[in-house]
């Protein structure tokens, strides 16, 4: 029996399909690592995703399942080990911004790095140290009770000269950025970093000049801010208690006895809240009060700074109840001033 030959090329073609076959493999496992890696996987469900601090892989891996922010969990977490981002010393906290469409390669490799975004934080018109603590805790991740715990701490508030009652004056109004997991010890330092810029020797020698410095001066300027309606007038008034200072005259300002009240809808003081025993009181106490009783514009600090010189030492809101003052140099005029406004007020029925 005649063996059967091969025919010619039959081995050839067996040797061009096995590499092909070879090849269509490692192209199909190529694009299936590449898809893992770089394909399309972050969807649009959040725009930030937020690490807290001391978090774990398996914390962000929750998050990210939990909130949906990926299509396929199973390719991230594949791609998490891959590069390295199991390990806990690889999980760097912070508010991480997502884009639809981002791979798990960009995904991940935002995360490692710590490329988070900035907080901008516009601070102003927070009235108490309380309200400056809830608002930040709302923007970045430390609570409110951390925050004020630290400034009400006299052994580290004192490091840097202040006081828990004055320590308010630090904080400038003004917008900032802030990592979202910032501490409140560099919450601070960033506070207190802008504040000595703010202060620059000019401003210094302008307080000197004056016999206060920058906490007296802010400490003014928000008697000032809270006196005054209309920013034009913060000069005025600002002259006007530098000069009671200088006869060593009470302040006797309104917005100090409101203050030690605690109760800021009182429109009308009187003689009740005028006898609050508090060192907040200026119709009890001469000097200013111990720390500011409102966080004050930059204008209040500057008007107290650029005072407008005159022999004003009193003054009273205007019966057309416009929030413009009537100023009087001498206690005959104020005492005409004084009785047209309560006048004015009576004729509104504003007991309070």
């Amino acid at each position: 029996m005649t063996a059967t030959k091969k025919k010619p090329g039959t081995f050839r073609k067996f040797i061009i399909a096995l590499v092909l076959i070879i090849l269509v493999s490692l192209i199909a496992t190529g694009v299936f690592y590449y898809l893992r890696l770089f394909g399309p996987n972050v969807t649009g469900n959040k725009e930030y995703l937020y690490i807290r601090t001391g978090s774990t892989f398996n914390d962000v891996y929750n998050t990210i399942c939990e909130e949906g922010i990926v299509k396929d969990s199973t390719t991230f977490k594949w791609a998490a080990y891959n590069m390295h981002y199991i390990s806990n010393n690889s999980i760097k906290p912070g508010k991480y911004r997502l884009h639809e469409g981002m791979s798990n390669r960009k995904l991940i490799a935002m995360l490692r790095l710590g490329l988070q975004e900035p907080v901008t934080i516009a601070i102003k018109n927070l009235r108490l140290k309380e309200d400056f603590a809830g608002f930040m805790a709302k923007k970045i991740e430390p609570d409110s009770a951390s925050i004020i715990s630290l400034l009400d701490s006299s052994a580290y508030v004192n490091k840097f000269g202040f006081t828990p009652e004055d320590v308010y004056t630090m904080i400038l109004p003004n917008t900032y950025q802030f990592k979202w997991n910032s501490s409140p010890h560099k919450m601070f330092s960033k506070l207190y970093g802008e504040y000595l810029k703010f202060w620059t020797p000019e401003r210094k020698q302008k307080a000197e000049a004056m016999g206060l410095n920058p906490i007296k001066v802010t400490i003014l300027a928000s008697v000032v801010d809270a006196e005054a309606l209309h920013d034009s007038e913060m000069p005025t008034i600002a002259g006007l208690y530098l000069n009671r200072m200088k006869k060593g005259m009470k302040l006797e300002a309104d917005p100090t006895v409101i203050f030690a009240a605690h109760d800021f809808t009182i429109h009308r003081v009187l003689n009740k809240q005028l006898a609050i025993n508090s060192p907040y009181n200026t119709y009890m106490h001469t000097g200013l009060p111990p720390g500011p009783i409102m966080m004050p514009s930059l204008n209040a600090i500057n008007a107290v700074l650029d005072y407008q010189h005159s022999d004003y030492i009193y003054m009273c809101a205007k019966d057309d109840l416009s929030g413009y003052t009537n100023f009087a140099s001498t206690i005959e005029q104020h005492r005409i001033n004084a009785r047209k406004f309560q006048e004015a007020l009576n004729k509104r029925h504003i007991e309070h």
